[in-house]
């Protein structure tokens, strides 16, 4: 089946065959009926109009137009929203800019009512999900939300409460349950192949690109972001609850800053760096926003309106998050795991391994094998675009392999069909379940989408783990009192507590 890859969301991120590809494997997109005559478009406004933003964007003005519309931007800054205006613009043919209505944050509920906006899609700063997504449900859209869906307990307890006293809808982009290698793994557990899942080891390797850019944004301050516990591997921790079909129950870590930031830098002689990458040169950790366009002109051109600058030194002052992580996670239904992060390796991927009573599952992924650097010694995001440039290692060939092997028998390999879009070949996949979720023609057997109570089991792994890392022992879940039950969803006395905390500040 042919679908539109989306624009891929992080630059800095490896870009995957499917990137390029409109052709998925059999059986990867599901089917979605015809859109009914006349029915009207649902009403998008976008808050947040940074790059994150732009898989919606050219969504909602491409492949889901006959679906969707954007009628309204929600940002304080107007130079970025302006780049995706002039987007919008061209798409509809009108030769300059859409003039669509825009406002700063405070003046959301106004503008959602003014607007008649149907959903609201929130890709936003992290610490501020909470409140856009509270405030958008009761200003009476549904919400679409990037991950994580919050970064902290009282966020939860927040959107949980809004959830239960609207009845209003909140989707979870969980993109990599979407990406074929991931459904796939799905697959293999549910079929039992593995007999019951008894432990789960989850390694994570983001390289000296990737893997900086974490450092390099408003992610290096755990305030804005929760670190990357809840920022990057809520993703790692909703594949593993959705593979388990299971919640966590007790979260063990440990980790530091160990590599990036200026203590750090300092122990390895890196000292009187630039303050930021655009100019420098012959530095494989900086990132020039000019050789961008788009990083350019919703950074670098635009910053003069909030001061934010996309480029920091990964090794300047002001880095709060960890760049090395491990963490040991008890599930309700018996199964551990263990999970790593690494956010300065050389290559860049990941290696699931599945235990069970019956045998194990073993899915080896590498997104990018190396760092290409180029004649002046700066990084390389796409080697596929230089010419003559070596692209691939061969002891590390980019890749993915899935394996399963039973008690006394051979291993056999599992077949992975293809994908489309970035993120393992699952945004596009995604998108569709997003925008058109309402004509799929039957049930997902896989049941991808996502909603907030995912969005709570993810992060409830990273908030834990945070908890544990300040005090040094293991977090029992529960004790976080996130406003919900995790296994079946019900509404707690925390919840409703939050939401009328909540109504005093509105």
């Amino acid at each position: 089946m042919r679908v539109h890859p989306p624009v891929d969301q992080n630059p800095t991120a490896p870009l995957p065959a499917s990137s390029a590809s409109t052709t998925a494997g059999p059986g990867v997109v599901p089917d979605f009926a015809p859109v009914p005559p006349g029915r009207p478009r649902r009403r998008h406004m976008v808050v947040g109009t940074g790059h994150r933003a732009g898989m919606y964007v050219a969504a909602l003005t491409g492949e889901h137009a006959d679906v969707g519309e954007i009628v309204a931007w929600c940002d304080p800054n107007p130079g970025r929203v302006a780049y995706y205006d002039e987007q919008v613009g061209s798409a509809l043919g009108l030769g300059g800019a859409a003039g669509l209505p825009r406002c700063a944050p405070q003046d959301l509920e106004a503008v959602v009512a003014e607007q008649r906006v149907d959903v609201v899609v929130v890709t936003s700063p992290d610490h501020t999900h909470a409140g856009l997504v509270d405030r958008a449900l009761r200003a009476g859209a549904d919400v679409v939300v990037e991950k994580p869906l919050t970064t902290d307990a009282a966020g939860c307890r927040r959107i949980t409460a809004a959830v239960a006293e609207t009845g209003r809808d909140v989707v979870m982009t969980f993109n990599y349950r979407y990406a074929p290698r991931n459904s796939t793994l799905r697959q293999v557990i549910a079929s039992g192949a593995v007999g019951q899942v008894t432990s789960v080891h989850f390694e994570w390797a983001l390289d000296t690109v990737h893997g900086a850019d974490y450092f390099r944004r408003w992610h290096r301050d755990k305030a804005n972001s929760g670190g990357l516990l809840v920022h990057k591997s809520s993703h790692h921790f909703d594949l593993v609850n959705w593979w388990l079909d299971d919640v966590p129950s007790r979260v063990y870590a440990s980790g530091a800053l160990r590599f990036y930031g200026d203590r750090a830098a300092a122990g390895r002689g890196l000292v009187g760096r630039p303050r930021r990458g655009t100019g420098a040169q012959g530095d494989p950790f900086a990132l020039d926003l000019r050789a961008d366009p788009r990083l350019a002109a919703l950074y670098l051109d635009v910053e003069h309106h909030d001061g934010y600058v996309r480029d920091q030194d990964v090794f300047a002052p002001g880095v709060t998050i960890e760049d090395n992580l491990a963490v040991l996670v008890d599930y309700a239904g018996g199964a551990t795991l263990t999970y790593s992060l690494n956010a300065h390796a050389p290559w860049e991927g990941y290696r699931v391994t599945v235990n069970g009573t019956a045998g194990r599952a073993e899915l080896e992924v590498v997104e990018r094998g190396f760092v290409a650097l180029d004649e002046q010694g700066n990084a390389v995001l796409d080697p596929s675009a230089t010419p003559g440039a070596v692209t691939s290692d061969p002891l590390r060939p980019e890749g993915e392999r899935l394996t399963v092997q039973a008690h006394w028998d051979r291993t056999r390999e599992v077949p992975i069909p293809a994908g489309v879009g970035g993120h393992g070949g699952g945004d596009a996949i995604l998108l569709k379940d997003v925008f058109r979720r309402d004509l799929r023609l039957g049930e997902d057997p896989l049941a991808r989408a996502a909603g907030y109570l995912d969005g709570v089991r993810a992060v409830a792994v990273g908030i834990a783990a945070n908890q544990s890392l300040l005090t040094g022992r293991p977090v029992l879940v529960e004790d976080l009192e996130l406003g919900v039950d995790l296994r079946d969803g019900a509404t707690t006395a925390t919840a409703r507590e939050a939401g009328e905390v909540a109504a005093t500040h509105r």
